[in-house]
């Protein structure tokens, strides 16, 4: 009887590419075209802090996310770069399906707007040949999507095979998230386990406004669709209780006038009471949940038809949303709420029920995708794959994270992220609005501003911060500190082109 442990190198060798030849011939018959898939899940305007992976306290249930994440990875720190635009989502999308940053994007921007730098200059005239459908068009993918229809990227849009749009924002199967459900579940009810890969785009209309949910998951979270403003809805117990840093009001304002996500929403306008926010709350939850459900359904059929090891899952929004917290109810924000987005992946070679820190942009989903993939990225891309942080080899991708909201009143918000250490600086309304806010999110992670220690808010939420949680500019103690994310906010803003400058700048 031979002794395994002393075959000859040939005999040895010969085995292993025995075995090697086997399982590739495997993975090919069991993949077509022997590549993964690709399911990018898109929502509109939810907050990571919306879903109990990253909020515990949260009381929204989402069972399909939680699956994805326990079968998959959790990136904490995923941002999107920003907005010129009250209209987020707009750039955000833009930078989705091009890989580009904030400055370096197509814009809409009205004729007599003046800037220092035109920032058309670093936009390349054929950028949309370039974008997250065409690279996986010349790669031989299927390529199918369903969204909503405006505030997004039109030339990119178009480079989709398969192609369904609409803005589904309704309370029932036909005008709510169920049809974006229907067309993904039609695409994959004609494929097979040996047709060629696919990428598909499936985006949803909701969570944004205006937030009018199944009336099974209102009652569960014990909302109504209220049509009244000039009278706040009705308390509930199934509600969503306050946000722990809901404010009455922002403590000055964020330099957007008349914004509609601020003032104009129906069921909201201009109200910021608790009983407003916990039924938008309710409301907001209750659309979330329902896109849960129709990612379940998506994920089963996938299962059922051996196709869901063979796809990389990767879930995400736009941006977040305020909803109460710092007394903002929109997007135009850079608090973490707002600036954050939720991103969870599933896929080969991604260890099950893991988490990272990863310091991603939305951005650097076509650079990620391809390298998982094996698809060439397109030479346009500016993003930096995170597929070394999906496999385990590093945490993060990059040291610091930049932001920009500037949809209002110029030069806008600008906010930059190192380690725990986060600014914000405000210039808004002509001069007459100038703020800084220095955080550490380490000590200070709900952004707790002196106005949270108030007792009256306090009585609200619930919620009593720590004395050191606070606004850490005029705290003579981190001048330094404040001097460093300056020079390091200036740092970026020139890195990436903005065209403008602050006023300390």
């Amino acid at each position: 009887m031979t002794n395994p442990r002393r075959s000859s190198p040939v005999v040895l060798l010969l085995t292993m590419l025995v075995v090697a030849t086997s399982n590739a011939a495997e993975t090919v018959q069991r993949t077509g075209s022997g590549r993964p898939n690709v399911l990018l899940i898109v929502v509109d305007d939810q907050s990571p802090l919306d879903l109990q992976i990253y909020n515990p306290a949260s009381t929204l249930k989402t069972p399909n996310l939680d699956r994805l994440a326990a079968e998959g990875m959790v990136i904490d720190d995923a941002r999107h770069m920003g907005s010129w635009s009250g209209a987020v989502c707009t750039p955000s999308r833009h930078m989705i399906m091009s890989g580009r940053t904030v400055w370096h994007i197509p814009q809409r921007r009205k004729r007599n707007e003046k800037t220092s730098v035109s920032p058309a200059e670093f936009v390349p005239d054929d950028l949309a040949d370039h974008t997250l459908a065409a690279v996986f068009n010349d790669a031989g993918y299927v390529t199918m999507r369903t969204c909503k229809k405006g505030n997004s990227y039109e030339g990119a849009n178009q480079q989709f095979t398969i192609r369904h749009d609409a803005t589904r924002r309704g309370g029932d199967a036909e005008t709510g998230s169920a049809w974006h459900g229907d067309r993904v579940m039609d695409f994959l009810r004609g494929r097979s386990a040996n047709d060629d890969a696919f990428l598909v785009y499936f985006g949803f209309s909701h969570p944004h406004d205006t937030r009018d949910g199944r009336p099974e998951y209102l009652a569960e979270y014990g909302a109504v669709n209220h049509t009244d403003p000039d009278e706040p809805p009705a308390l509930h117990p199934n509600q969503p209780v306050l946000p722990e840093n809901y404010l009455p009001e922002h403590p000055f304002h964020h330099g957007h006038v008349n914004l509609r996500d601020e003032e104009n929403v129906s069921g909201v306008w201009k109200r910021r009471d608790p009983a407003t926010i916990r039924n938008e709350l309710g409301r907001q939850f209750a659309c979330s949940a329902n896109i849960d459900e129709q990612v379940g359904r998506v994920i089963g059929h996938l299962e059922s038809t051996g196709l869901l090891d063979q796809t990389i899952v990767i879930y995400t929004s736009d941006h977040g949303m305020a909803i109460g917290r710092h007394g903002l109810q929109g997007k135009q924000n850079l608090y973490e709420h707002t600036w954050r987005v939720p991103m969870i992946v599933r896929g080969p070679g991604i260890a099950p029920g893991t988490r990272a820190n990863g310091n991603v942009y939305l951005l650097d989903l076509i650079a990620t995708i391809c390298e998982l993939t094996g698809v060439e990225p397109p030479a346009t891309n500016e993003g930096l794959s995170f597929a070394p942080v999906l496999h385990g080899k590093t945490d993060t991708v990059r040291d610091v994270q930049f932001g920009v909201y500037c949809g209002g009143t110029k030069p806008g918000m600008r906010a930059v992220k190192q380690g725990d250490w986060k600014l914000i600086e405000y210039d808004v309304l002509d001069g007459t609005v100038r703020r800084t806010q220095l955080f550490n999110l380490a000590e200070n992670p709900s952004e707790f501003l002196i106005e949270h220690h108030s007792r009256d808010v306090v009585s609200l939420t619930g919620v009593s911060p720590e004395r050191h949680q606070v606004n850490l500019a005029d705290d003579p103690r981190y001048a330094d500190q404040l001097a460093a994310m300056r020079a390091l906010l200036l740092d970026q803003m020139e890195l990436h082109h903005d065209p403008y400058r602050l006023w300390n700048q």
